[in-house]
């Protein structure tokens, strides 16, 4: 089966491309069936290789995705400076050739890019990511390499919904903290708890850091296994990859 890829639906400049894997198109067996792209979830590490070379091999990449070593947290690498296996939950690139990509099973993958095509990130953002302002640190390493906050777009990748993701009041009160105006990304339920709308934080918070123009976000991860895989729906399962470079 080829892979089945999705094409971020945002009017990012000629020379920038994008993508979003879903789990068809792999080897993999079992939970981690069929496009597993990430190597720390108990997957055969050959599957996982092939898997990846599946990858490059149908987007043309013009060289190896910079993996990461994602810990919810809020630190971003530079593509010019940090190689494959470098702690972070963010890349920035600044020149043509450097691949950005995150791995997610629930949580948000966001990119970035410039209006003028100078500039490309990729950040991993569920709620802690989130909290601790990754996509914050995000813009302002775009601004740094010469970005202007207000020539950035966004687009937001699959991610669990709102109606499936269910947390309590400390997830709640760890996005509010010094953030008041994050509650807007919360509804209460029925059982005393909240549900979170993920696209909807992250739209807050970039818009709070210049970022306007947003796009993206309608795939639910929880509610589609036949495309997505999901942490909170199977528990073990595989990773999906989003991707973004410029090739010139």
């Amino acid at each position: 089966m080829p892979l089945q890829l999705i094409e971020p639906d945002w009017p990012a400049p000629a020379g920038v491309r994008a993508a979003a894997t879903t789990r068809a198109g792999g080897v993999s067996a079992a939970a981690y069936a069929s496009l597993n792209l990430g190597d720390h979830v108990g997957d055969d590490p050959a599957a996982v290789a092939g898997n990846r070379r599946r990858l490059a091999a149908a987007l043309k990449l013009p060289a190896a995705p910079l993996w990461l070593r994602q810990v919810h947290g809020r630190r971003v690498a530079s593509a010019s400076r940090d190689g494959a296996g470098t702690e972070a939950d963010a890349m920035v690139a600044t020149l043509p050739g450097a691949v950005c990509v995150v791995l997610t099973a629930d949580c948000l993958p966001v990119l970035l890019c410039d209006a003028e095509g100078t500039a490309v990130a990729a950040a991993h953002a569920g709620w802690r990511g989130l909290a601790a302002g990754v996509l914050e640190a995000t813009v302002a390493a775009l601004v740094a390499a010469g970005a202007g906050a207000d020539r950035l777009m966004a687009w937001i990748g699959p991610a669990i919904s709102a109606p499936a993701y269910e947390v309590g009041e400390e997830v709640r009160g760890a996005c509010l903290a010094g953030d008041p105006g994050a509650a807007g990304a919360f509804s209460a339920n029925a059982r005393g708890r909240w549900q979170l709308d993920l696209p909807a934080l992250a739209r807050h918070r970039l818009a709070a850091a210049g970022v306007t123009r947003i796009y993206g976000g309608q795939h639910c991860t929880f509610s589609d296994p036949r495309r997505f895989f999901s942490h909170r729906r199977d528990g073990s399962c595989g990773r999906q990859a989003t991707l973004v470079w410029m090739d010139h």
